[in-house]
Order: structure tokens, then sequence, then C-alpha cells
């Protein structure tokens, strides 16, 4: 890339120490050669508004957002996306030429993405996805379905009031499920999805019964730490499919990158080493 300015990005957060990403995107700007840089940014909520107005004075192309921010700065963007909009966060921040801030969404991309990658042989079509969670990744990963052409969604959360919110707001094809009756659910499913941090790091474990488990389902968990969750564990010793959640952090990445630096990276071995490294 020659231009007159080193293009900037990042990621803002609070914390924000914990995040992958800068290594990530540093991997892909030495692979493709791009004299560019991409840091990690704590930023407090009340500092949020007027930081991300200044960033683009002082050479950002773009940045991520993580928790908190991801609502709060739909309101400081001038454009949001319907994906966006529809989802109720954004994770991807474009400054724009003419001056304008465009927010997105890509985490239900990186979420379909991921899967298709990690199993080729999903279909779908095939019948019904169980979804355990209802938070701001549920949203994402309940969207990229419905627009995949998933039948219909068995949603369990343990506070159900939230499930029945997502039910409202994406309709018919959600079913709620509650909580005590996730593993009947499981029964059922063609995929299975774990949006909740149960199973995490320094978390509880997810205890939703898992012996109802189809060897031919898909299951999918959207921690990363550790790599192999107790629920991947169990599925794979029941022959499913498994598909881990390190890669939807990467390909979530990637049309930001692609938009900020002007090139398409690729999520393959190389990538994954270098973040879990």
């Amino acid at each position: 890339m020659t231009q007159a300015k080193i293009p900037l990005a990042g990621v803002i957060g609070c914390p924000v120490a914990h995040s992958k990403s800068p290594q990530l995107h540093g991997h892909w700007l030495q692979t493709h050669g791009i004299a560019g840089h991409y840091v990690p940014m704590h930023v407090e909520p009340e500092d949020l508004a007027e930081t991300i107005r200044t960033m683009p004075k002082m050479g950002f192309v773009g940045a991520n957002v993580t928790i908190p921010h991801k609502e709060a700065v739909m309101d400081i963007a001038d454009t949001v996306t319907d994906r966006a909009k529809l989802i109720g966060a954004a994770n991807t921040l474009i400054f724009r030429d003419d001056g304008t801030i465009l927010a997105d969404n890509t985490d239900g991309y990186g979420f379909i993405t991921n899967l298709h990658q990690g199993a080729p042989d999903w279909d779908p079509q095939s019948g019904p996805a169980v979804v355990l969670g209802a938070g701001g990744a549920c949203r994402a990963v309940v969207a990229s379905l419905l627009e995949a052409g998933v039948p219909e969604i068995f949603l369990s959360n343990r506070t159900r009031e939230r499930a029945e919110q997502l039910q409202e707001d994406f309709g018919n094809r959600i079913r709620v499920v509650d909580w005590l009756q996730a593993g009947n659910a499981i029964e059922e499913g063609k995929l299975i999805v774990n949006t909740t941090s149960l199973g995490m790091v320094g978390k509880p474990r997810l205890r939703v019964p898992l012996d109802g488990l189809r060897s031919s389902a898909v299951v999918t968990d959207l921690i990363y730490a550790p790599l192999q969750t107790s629920l991947l564990q169990t599925a794979e010793e029941a022959g499913c499919t498994v598909v881990d959640g390190l890669g939807m952090l990467l390909h979530q990445a990637v049309p930001g990158f692609e938009r900020w630096f002007g090139r398409r990276p690729e999520v393959d071995d190389a990538t994954r080493a270098a973040v879990l490294g």
C-alpha cells in the first residue's frame, strides 16, 4: 500500500488488554506487507464519543468495538447498517473519506462463515437449531441463522424473559424453551450453539444435559478460552461434528480489515497460530 499516511486501526474496549485482535490484525498486516498499525485502546464510557470523533483526525481509518461500548457507538455513528440495527450492537467502525462514521456488525458473518468452514457438510435447512443464551452475541447468531435458512430455532436462556424478547424481535421461527427443558430440545437439534459464557475459563460449567445429542448434529461454542470446552468435548465423544469458537473471532475481523487496509485476509492455520501463540 503506497500512500502519504500510515493507516491506523484498533480495538476500543473497557477493559481491552485481554483482546486477541491486535495479534490477529498485526499478523495480517505483516503477512500482506502493509505499513499500518492496529492498537488496543482502553476507553472509559464517558470518553467514548470524544475519542471516536477525534480518531479520524489522528490517522485512524476504523476500529473494532468490544464490551461495553457495542451499543453506545450506534448513537455516535452517522450511519448504522441494517444488520447492526437488527442485532442492536456494532462491533466495527469505518471512518469514511467524507468525514462520516459507519457502524456495522460482523459477528453474524463471522459466526456463519466459521460454521461453514468447520462443518462444510452442515445444511442450514436440514432441521432446527438449538441456541443457548440470549445476550448480544446470541442476537448476531440468531440473525445469521435465520438469514442462512434455518427453519426453526429453539432458544433457551436462564432468564426466560430475555429469550422471549428475542422471539418478539425476530419472529415466529423462534421457539422459546425453558432452561430446564434445554436438554430435551437438544435431542431435536441439527445444530447446537452455546452463546453463553458458561464453560469459559473462570465461569461455571454449562450444566445442560447432553445425553440426547445425536451423532449427526453439529455442535459449536462461541467460547475460545478454553478452545475445547466441556460442551465440545462431550459432543466429540458422542460422534458430533464440533466447531470451536476461535474461528468466529477470526472471520468477523475479515470485513473490517479489508475495508480499512484494502486487502482481504485469509483465515488459515497460520492465522490461528498467530492468535493462539
